[in-house]
């Protein structure tokens, strides 16, 4: 495993990680991988057998019937909960988007994803791209920590509401922000090394070309 070509974009909902990830991907043949999509499909999955999440115990017994697998689909990394994809319509449903931030914030389902993300340090290389690029909101904390490559993005509360209801979105960004910033278990923060990149009055362009710079001058 080479953590020299990992690249670790964290932040919070809506600061740009998904779109910057997905360009960065196209851009340097990497294959991408969205967290965030992980534990909505989790989160899909466990709404299904109707657990709560304040009852760990239903939590666990739901868990220890799913089987994670993954699928490359272009150049992303899609996961499959016992041999299947959840559909994206699914995991960005309004009931998911109230829950998730809720299941995310258990250990055990942490725990569950943990190797799980950080198998892709192998994967990438036996899918034969050049490297990895993760977002989510402990990749360059938790996930990979020591990887050379981590980036923290960031934007006014404002310009990501605006965001998200440009993707139809209806869930509350500072609450969210709340929920997983303050949760006990790898909550989202800058990563200590990580570079911190403002995104409010940066077009896309401007922000690949700013990493993709960065990554250019480490490899």
């Amino acid at each position: 495993m080479s953590l020299n070509h990992i690249i670790t974009i964290d932040g919070g909902a809506a600061s740009g990680k998904s779109s910057t990830s997905r360009a960065l991907a196209d851009r340097l043949n990497l294959l991408h991988v969205d967290t965030g999509s992980y534990y909505r499909s989790i989160t899909h999955a466990l709404l299904q057998t109707g657990c709560d999440p304040e009852n760990l115990e239903s939590v666990k017994e739901a868990l220890e019937k799913i089987e994670l697998g993954y699928e490359v689909v272009g150049r992303m990394s899609q996961i499959l909960l016992n041999g299947k994809k959840i559909g994206d319509s699914q995991i960005r449903s309004e009931e998911v988007n109230a829950a998730v931030s809720k299941f995310a914030s258990i250990p055990i389902v942490r725990a569950k994803l943990l190797q799980y993300q950080r198998d892709h340090a192998c994967i990438f290389e036996k899918e034969g791209f050049d490297g990895l690029v993760m977002e989510g909101r402990d990749i360059g904390s938790v996930v990979f920590p020591k990887a050379k490559m981590r980036f923290f993005l960031e934007a006014d509360e404002a310009t990501r509401q605006a965001r998200r209801a440009k993707e139809g979105q209806i869930d509350s960004i500072k609450e969210r922000d709340q929920m997983d910033s303050n949760r006990k278990s790898a909550p989202l923060k800058i990563p200590e090394g990580a570079e911190r990149v403002d995104t409010s009055n940066m077009t896309l362009d401007e922000v690949v070309e700013h990493i993709a710079n960065r990554v250019s001058q480490e490899i």
